[in-house]
């Protein structure tokens, strides 16, 4: 404590459990803490002056309360596990919504639900009361099943416009990307992840009154501009806020947890509210649990320009890097399969098992609890065993999931693959995620926005690529021979992460792992030993 002219106590700012401005390492103020540790110095003078004169108030308590709160980097991972989480609800809540809504908007005197099961049958008198009381008209069986046939076609016609409805997000998320990474250097995290909030909100409101095509491909598409700003920018301040390496990780397993959730509620929750309630109901509560998210931004983070003091990489060395493009590949391959999945699954479900609505979203059910398994397991552990070894193994899982996935006759066959498939993304996700901000540190420098942009590409392009081949190759070859193929991809691509066990520094860049120009630190952790 040191003692002004006044003789009022002033409170140092330095590391401690009541000041989280400064980095415990190096003891230097981010700049983007700067106001929130301004305003704390004020409040502990303020605080200081009451206490000598007795009036300490509990409005000053509470003042010093928000300002502690606000500089912490706990909320910093609350509000980036609910954006993720809402962002990915929204783009699995359409899963089992839009490929019946859309077939039933052009088939409106005979929708999907109107249309029988089985082949219909005629009661007939049975006068001698010998024999089954019920015979087979078979004109209706002639009818039912060619009614059956052209149904097929039409729902294998549609898996292509639905497949480029669900890529239309990717591919607007895509070309975001590269112009939202570099933004972030310029003006920081919190301003872009304000504006996803806000275009994410009218995406969910687009989605909720849209009533054609074109309205509803508009606001997938709209959404990808959201998701590039809550991703990137989430990402990016996580990194940010964790220098720790093993910190990182396990924060990134903690968001990542959020988005895992976020794709577990949304396919049953989608499917329950438009069977019971309506298409424009699951919209709607999104959309107010959106306003949630953005008030407590607006209030907690309260988006500032905030520059970035060291020299940011380009996006064209990151892609020249040959390490992060490995990483990067990774989570393509990762998510190609259960992005192809998505469009395809619920029209072969309909199509082979005559699904209801309610089991189209609970299909994908067991693949998001293991993927919120994965997530959280695998955030601290990947560390432990090597995030390349993690994510190889995970690859093998999920292309042996993928090929075992056409084998099912009924839903509860599908339990067991899906499952499989959700853990396996779940590894690779949460190691290679901050397997980037690793390689981007001891190979470039310590600043994020790019990098997370490149990463935040590879998940696009799995998730732009998948759902707009799906349709075409359902059509050409079959379901079953496209899941072998994304399968055998996912085979070929896993040894390429043996490069990753050791990625060399560059010799200019090897002080950053000694802290002379970066606040992370790399601590070597075995088996057996947690300590740092």
């Amino acid at each position: 404590m040191q003692t002004t002219e006044e003789g009022v106590q002033q409170t140092e700012l330095k590391s401690s459990p009541n000041n989280p401005f400064r980095n415990p390492q190096t003891q230097q103020l981010p700049q983007q803490h700067s106001i929130y540790a301004q305003q704390y110095q004020s409040a502990s003078i303020d605080s200081g002056k009451g206490n000598n004169n007795d009036f300490t108030t509990s409005w000053d308590k509470f003042k010093m309360w928000m300002i502690n709160w606000r500089g912490s980097r706990q909320l910093v991972l609350v509000i980036v596990a609910i954006a993720l989480l809402l962002d990915n609800m929204l783009l699995t809540v359409v899963v089992p919504i839009i490929p019946e809504f859309l077939y039933d908007i052009r088939h409106q005197d005979a929708p999907l639900s109107s249309f029988q099961k089985n082949p219909p049958s005629i009661s007939t008198p049975n006068y001698d009361n010998e024999g089954p009381d019920f015979t087979t008209a078979g004109y209706d069986n002639v009818s039912w099943f060619a009614e059956r046939e052209e149904r097929h076609k039409e729902l294998v016609d549609e898996t292509a416009e639905v497949g480029l409805m669900f890529a239309s997000k990717a591919f607007v998320q895509l070309i975001s990307n590269p112009f939202v990474g570099p933004l972030t250097h310029k003006i920081g995290y919190s301003i872009p992840m304000f504006a996803g909030f806000v275009i994410m909100f009218l995406s969910t409101l687009i989605f909720a009154f849209g009533r054609t095509y074109p309205v509803l491909f508009i606001a997938r598409a709209l959404q990808g501009i959201g998701s590039s700003c809550s991703s990137v920018s989430g990402m990016g301040m996580l990194a940010d806020r964790y220098t720790d390496d093993k910190e990182r990780g396990n924060a990134m397993g903690i968001a990542l947890g959020g988005l895992a959730l976020g794709v577990l509620i949304g396919p049953p929750f989608g499917g329950f509210m438009y069977e019971f309630v309506g298409k424009t109901a699951p919209f709607l509560v999104l959309s107010i649990l959106a306003l949630g998210d953005g008030m407590l931004q607006l209030f907690m983070l309260q988006p500032s320009v905030a520059r970035s003091e060291a020299d940011a990489p380009s996006l064209k060395a990151l892609v020249m890097d040959p390490y992060i493009l490995i990483a990067a590949g990774a989570i393509t391959f990762a998510n190609m399969g259960i992005a192809m999945l998505e469009p395809s699954l619920p029209i072969w479900m309909i199509d082979r098992m005559d699904a209801s609505r309610w089991e189209q979203g609970v299909t994908f059910l067991p693949a998001s609890i293991s993927y919120l398994i994965g997530t959280n397991l695998f955030g601290p552990l990947g560390h432990r065993i090597g995030r390349w070894r993690a994510a190889l193994i995970g690859l093998v899982i999920i292309g042996t999931c993928l090929i075992a996935i056409p084998s099912a006759t009924s839903m509860y066959h599908l339990i067991i693959p899906n499952a499989g498939l959700g853990f396996a993304i779940g590894m690779v996700d949460s190691c290679m995620m901050p397997e980037l901000g690793y390689l981007v540190d001891i190979r470039h420098s310590a600043v994020y926005g790019s990098v997370y942009a490149l990463g935040d590409v590879a998940f696009c392009v799995g998730f732009a690529v998948g759902p707009a081949l799906s349709g075409t190759l359902v059509k050409n070859i079959g379901f079953e021979w496209m899941m072998f193929g994304i399968g055998v991809l996912c085979f070929v691509y896993a040894p390429l992460l043996l490069f990753l066990k050791a990625p060399p520094t560059k010799e200019e860049k090897k002080q950053l792992i000694t802290g002379d120009r970066s606040s992370v630190r790399y601590v070597a952790y075995q088996n057996d030993d947690d300590e740092e």
